[in-house]
């Protein structure tokens, strides 16, 4: 197997594991009676990432179609957890920022799920620990370049 074959290989396995992941927390979070779909976390993570972004670059990123996400910012709006902000490069546009509540809901609800997913984890090693810390800090690292670059694409 080359090294390329084997990266392949890693990534492909990096993905499934993230997707069953993805799957547990809509699991944890339809259990715990929570009313926020993933999506809402998700356009809130996405708003704390990369700042305000119009609502079609929104939806892009969120991976939702544009009326659904005009109705989830409604929603947002009316919680306070997002905020329609003028938008300088044209006056009749807006673009929309997490808010103060939003930023704090959003780390509550991380909190919440890394409590919740603890038990699953508790039992890694300190070198599963350091493992899986540089790991997340990789990913971070090479989709860095990717994920802004669509953003940006998306929102202009």
């Amino acid at each position: 197997m080359t090294d390329a074959d084997a990266v392949r290989e890693t990534l492909t396995d990096l993905v499934q594991a993230s997707a069953r992941l993805v799957q547990a927390i809509r699991r944890i979070t339809r259990d715990n009676g929570s009313d926020e779909s993933i999506a809402t976390w998700r356009t809130l993570g996405v708003l704390q990432r990369s700042g305000p972004l119009r609502v079609g670059a929104l939806a892009d990123a969120s991976q939702v179609a544009q009326p659904t996400m005009t109705k989830l910012v409604s929603g947002l709006v009316d919680r306070g957890w997002v905020e329609r902000l003028p938008d300088s490069a044209d006056a009749r546009a807006s673009q929309i920022g997490i808010s103060d509540a939003g930023t704090t809901a959003l780390r509550e609800w991380r909190a919440e799920l890394a409590s919740v997913l603890l038990p699953y984890f508790g039992d890694l090693s300190a070198r599963d620990l350091d493992a899986l810390r540089r790991t997340v800090s990789l990913v971070d690292t090479h989709i860095a370049g990717i994920e802004p670059a669509q953003i940006q694409e998306v929102a202009s």
